[in-house]
């Protein structure tokens, strides 16, 4: 039993290495390879993940709360990065992207529509209607921001940036708790296996990251080092609240997985829900910290 319980453990080690090694060069090779200025490889690839996370989150939260049609809610949430992706595409500027506001409260405004005249008893009408919003905002909306970074200056860099400071947070957490984080784990209820050196790891990497980025391209990423080291751990501490929220939703369905597309990875949800805690914090992050080098 013992040596089936650590080939299991390798098995998944060598399944999350080999999608480390392999998912990692291909998205930032999609990124960065891509030869048109609207990045067309980044926001069609935001979008499919987004109709997959849709589909996803909407298994978890009708395990126990009643939800609109399936197909609707997945329309509603990829309208939101597809919109942002084609306001770009036919927008006469930078400024139309703001226009993927009004798609999300328009969203939200046609399910409470479709609430008043698709049903004839409304004693879950609260819930319907609240989770069908969230849905829409979690696997939709936020991904409007990875969208938002394809129109900044320097889009290429700032995108293999955003990806890399994501994947090497969530990668050093996962290393350094297998490593060092077998007597510090299960202070958080929502993940017991997570531990403190794992969330150490994490924000360290992060960190790293983005004060060495200060170094690399002083002439986009200028001033204090300090900058980039607030922003490494603000994008750390969200993407670690992206992976624990994720945890909270699958307790709350008893599902383990939210899927199974990714091997040592799980569902879509499993491996995107960092990136989209992350994307909002580090675009502000730009956004504030060196507006006039990106917007």
């Amino acid at each position: 039993m013992e040596f089936l319980i650590i080939r299991d453990d390798m098995s998944k080690v060598l399944q999350r290495l080999l999608t480390f090694f392999i998912g990692i060069p291909v998205v930032l090779g999609i990124v960065f390879f891509d030869p048109s200025k609207y990045h067309y490889g980044i926001n069609i690839l935001a979008c499919i993940i987004s109709a997959l996370a849709a589909s996803e989150l909407y298994s978890l939260f009708s395990a126990k709360t009643k939800l609109p049609g399936r197909i609707f809610i997945i329309i509603l949430s990829v309208i939101q990065p597809l919109s942002a992706f084609l306001l770009i595409l036919f927008g006469k500027d930078n400024s139309y992207i703001d226009f993927s506001y009004w798609v999300f409260l328009l969203a939200g405004m046609l399910l409470m529509i479709s609430e008043i005249f698709r049903n004839k008893t409304f004693e879950d009408s609260n819930t319907r209607i609240s989770g069908a919003i969230f849905i829409i905002f979690y696997a939709g909306f936020l991904f409007t921001f990875v969208t938002r970074m394809t129109l900044l200056k320097e889009a290429s860099l700032i995108l293999c940036i955003f990806f890399f400071t994501v994947f090497i947070n969530d990668s050093l957490a996962w290393f350094f708790g297998v490593l060092f984080g077998k007597n510090n784990r299960g202070f958080v209820a929502a993940s017991p296996n997570k531990s403190i050196a794992g969330f150490a790891g994490g924000i360290f990497g992060a960190i790293a990251t983005c004060t060495l980025i200060h170094y690399i391209w002083p002439e986009l990423f200028y001033g204090s080092p300090l900058k980039g080291a607030l922003m490494g751990f603000l994008c750390a501490a969200a993407g670690i609240t992206g992976d624990l929220i994720e945890s909270v939703f699958k307790r709350s369905a008893v599902i383990k997985d939210s899927g199974n597309i990714i091997p040592g990875r799980g569902g879509i949800l499993d491996s995107v829900d960092s990136i989209l805690f992350t994307s909002p914090v580090f675009y502000i992050c730009l956004s504030v910290l060196y507006h006039p080098e990106f917007v």
